[in-house]
């Protein structure tokens, strides 16, 4: 039997930018699900037709129950991401998008730094150097901010962006350890079912249902957020985490072009400025390991 070719980088790399490309086009529809229903109902409905998506395609493919490690990774990660994704959107709905995507853009410094911690990855001279520059970055994005007048709301939506953005982090490291414990199939499954159970505990306080009009923004929203999960669950099982979180820097040019088309959003030029910084930082500091290898995780 011939043995299966090894996955390159390259291809990673390919498959985890496809993901965050979908995911980019599916924060349009959930700003505009946000304003019309609210960040809560926006998340709980498209999170549970994410669920019934994944159902669909993890029980079709006939796989194995999850292990008890990957469960309790399925677990881990949806409590970070349901308050990163809350923090998020809700952020998101009162900024321009490319502002809030470059807010975001502090994740993949945070995750090196991370990484040193919990997947025993070396952090040189270059991470401490490029963590600094990065927080400049940030810095000249809220100074533009300041400028343009845009409002106290504005300014909370920028805090909850940051936030959201060192628990992505902490989902991209979890993301590392869970691709290398279960298919991307189940971890689609997983992640928006566990989502919807802890959603679902606010329902009787919070919950509405949605206007006609905003279902099928809500479906093709779950079904973007399904397929990005999968193609990402895919591109970390054989990638290294420092290396594939390069690739959330695609998202700006998506940010900038739905958030015109969609929104009347103008790009800033101090918008511009510090998510050149932020990139520039988080480069500079990737460049600090082999980008090629791969982490070895222990189980």
């Amino acid at each position: 039997m011939t043995a299966p070719r090894p996955v390159t980088p390259a291809l990673a790399f390919a498959v985890a930018a496809a993901g965050i490309g979908l995911f980019s086009i599916m924060d349009a529809f959930m700003k505009s699900l946000v304003l019309a229903i609210g960040v809560y109902n926006a998340l709980l409905w498209r999170t549970l037709i994410s669920a019934g998506l994944g159902a669909a395609i993890w029980g079709g493919s006939g796989a194995p129950r999850p292990s008890a490690r990957g469960f309790r990774l399925h677990v881990l990660r949806a409590c970070v991401t349901a308050v990163m994704a809350v923090l998020f959107f809700w952020g998101l709905a009162r900024v321009p998008m490319a502002q809030a995507i470059t807010l975001t853009y502090v994740a993949p410094i945070l995750a090196l730094l991370l990484g040193a911690v919990v997947l025993k990855e070396r952090v040189g001279r270059r991470v401490a150097i490029g963590s600094v520059a990065a927080l400049g970055g940030v810095l000249v994005v809220l100074a533009g901010q300041s400028q343009m007048r845009l409002g106290e709301e504005a300014l909370a939506g920028s805090v909850a962006v940051i936030a959201s953005a060192v628990l992505y982090a902490v989902n991209l490291i979890v993301a590392r350890l869970q691709s290398q414990a279960a298919g991307p199939g189940e971890i689609a499954f997983f992640q928006s079912g566990i989502i919807g159970l802890i959603l679902l505990c606010a329902a009787p306080w919070l919950a509405i249902w949605p206007d006609a009009g905003e279902w099928p923004k809500l479906a093709i929203g779950a079904a973007l957020a399904t397929a990005s999960l999968f193609l990402l669950g895919w591109a970390y099982a054989h990638g290294e985490t420092g290396y594939l979180a390069t690739t959330e820097y695609t998202s700006f040019l998506y940010a900038a072009l739905l958030g015109y088309a969609v929104f009347g959003e103008r790009l800033s030029l101090w918008t511009i400025a510090g998510a050149g910084v932020i990139v520039a930082a988080c480069l500079y500091a990737a460049r600090s390991r082999d980008i090629a290898a791969q982490i070895q995780v222990a189980p």
